[in-house]
């Protein structure tokens, strides 16, 4: 999606960076965070943002939400403090125990013989990888791939193993009680008995284990435990990827381990943040800056949960609009919850197209708060000369899913398009055609104007007969004359009018340039057929 910043001239990037420092778009206040966060100069490493993803199921829309706001705040970071390295992570708590079998997998019967393993020793019931946690790693990576996401992967296990957090986990085991005592209070009585922050891979049976801590040898490393089924006194190393911390624990020892300075996550997860950044401080290290963003709804108002399997795919989604459209829509009021439904999509690639339109002629305060900019790093690529409503409605008026011929209405209003060879304008005609068919033709139902919009309907025929080649601003200009000889007040009544009679929906287009669009004669032709319904 990115088209960068080297699109700008250097007298342009210059405006840029000197109004990145006060421009009060969401993600450059986030950037500022960080800039405050080393008033004495960054480290040799620069700054690390981090998301995280569980992979006991696939990469979903939240997933991309969480990746695009992170790296438009990273982006707007790097403009404000050029030359200072970033990274992102995208980490994958792939040594969490299933403790559930996901529903509609093959193998189920395989995969439940294998409850409260790391998902990377539970084996992939796709037969293509190692275990499930590496499918399901391989799905999120080919997720981020597929949209251009700048990323480090690391996996949980791989971590664990390799000695990579043996540092802090030692750490965890000299403060254990200080890090014990800022969870128990969040837990209830039953589960309080038997808390610790460390999770024991068991060595008879390779499970994740969630039993009491009845052992601490801080000289060597190791915790000690009985095994539920054996009674047997068990002692393992904290370190080597022979324990695991319990999540919340797990996320502040993530922090300080890698040293991650900016991680955002969902309002669901706002006392998490809290207990795991007052852990991260008993570690001595200092938690990310963060942000926290509001959750998405349905398009009844209720929370969207993959439980219920009441939200919008990703690859809905996409089937409809493409990415950027995603993106603007993720940029958009992070703070507020809003309905995420197939009905927002048109509304989010015309922002998208308005928000486009307007970036070129923009100063740099205005570009910098215009949501393009974060969407692509930079300026937009070139636009389709109509937005996506307009093209709706002339895929509703055309009365036929057929591409070459809403690629023959576009070469006669903007003769220097290309339907076939811009393969962005190709995909957003299949685009309006496959929303229209899902979601617009059922709903669409022409009624017959009533006298006073036959008289006017006639006349708009008349005018365009003897007019066949006025530009869109003459057609415009005559449909409003019209509807106020004919008394039509408010004069959206008109408007509303033509929408209902014309295309069989409440809402609609701007008449001048859809008539434009569409062709005086094609219109024509949906007048003869309006004034001959009865009423």
């Amino acid at each position: 999606m990115e088209t960068g910043l080297a699109a700008f001239s250097l007298e342009e990037l210059a405006a840029l960076r000197a109004e990145a420092r006060e421009n009060r778009a969401w993600p450059f206040e986030e950037a500022r965070k960080l800039v405050a966060r080393y008033p004495e100069g960054f480290p040799a490493g620069g700054v690390l943002f981090e998301t995280g993803y569980g992979p006991s199921g696939l990469p979903h829309i939240g997933t991309f939400g969480e990746v695009a706001r992170t790296t438009m705040v990273r982006r707007a970071f790097e403009l404000m403090c050029p030359g200072v390295p970033t990274r992102l992570v995208a980490f994958s708590d792939d040594m969490d125990g299933m403790r559930k079998v996901p529903p509609g997998l093959p193998s189920e019967e395989l995969l439940a013989a294998h409850l409260d393993r790391p998902l990377t020793a539970v084996p992939d019931p796709f037969g293509t990888h190692d275990s499930f946690g590496a499918h399901n790693n391989a799905r999120l990576r080919a997720f981020l791939d597929r949209f251009g996401f700048d990323y480090q992967f690391l996996s949980a296990t791989d971590c664990y193993r390799s000695g990579r957090f043996d540092r802090v986990l030692l750490l965890i085991l000299e403060r254990y009680e200080e890090v014990r005592d800022v969870v128990l209070p969040t837990l209830g009585p039953e589960r309080r008995a038997t808390y610790s922050p460390f999770l024991p891979l068991c060595p008879r049976t390779g499970r994740v284990l969630q039993v009491p801590i009845v052992e601490r040898d801080l000289a060597a490393g190791t915790i000690g435990y009985d095994d539920p089924e054996t009674g047997e006194r068990v002692t393992v190393p904290v370190t080597g990827g022979h324990v695991k911390c319990q999540w919340k624990v797990d996320w502040a020892m993530r922090w300080v381990a890698l040293g991650v300075d900016y991680e955002m996550a969902g309002k669901d997860l706002i006392d998490s943040v809290t207990l795991s950044s007052r852990i991260a401080r008993i570690l001595g290290a200092r938690p990310p800056e963060g942000f926290t963003y509001e959750l998405f709804l349905d398009a009844e108002g209720a929370k969207i949960s993959k439980t219920r399997g009441n939200g919008l795919t990703i690859e809905e989604w996409l089937a409809y609009a493409p990415p950027e459209s995603l993106a603007l829509y993720m940029y958009q009021q992070p703070r507020v919850a809003k309905k995420l439904h197939a009905g927002v999509i048109p509304k989010a690639m015309d922002d998208y197209f308005q928000f486009a339109t307007a970036f070129a002629s923009q100063p740099a305060k205005e570009r910098l708060g215009n949501p393009v900019f974060h969407v692509h790093n930079g300026p937009p690529p070139p636009l389709p000369p109509v937005s996506f409503s307009l093209l709706l409605n002339l895929v509703a008026a055309a009365g036929q899913a057929n591409p070459h011929l809403i690629g023959e209405y576009l070469q006669r209003y903007a003769p220097a398009c290309d339907p076939v060879g811009d393969l962005r304008l190709a995909a957003m005609i299949e685009h309006a055609l496959a929303f229209h068919r899902d979601h617009v033709a059922r709903t669409l139902a022409r009624r017959a104007p009533d006298p006073r919009e036959a008289a006017a309907l006639a006349e708009l025929d008349r005018w365009l007969a003897d007019h066949p080649d006025a530009p869109a601003e003459a057609i415009q200009d005559e449909v409003y004359e019209i509807g106020k000889r004919h008394g039509f007040q408010p004069l959206r009544a008109w408007f509303q009018a033509l929408y209902e009679v014309l295309l069989g929906r409440s809402e609609g287009p701007r008449m001048g340039t859809f008539i434009a669009l569409y062709g005086p004669a094609n219109t024509r032709r949906l007048i003869a057929e309006s004034l001959a319904e009865p009423a």
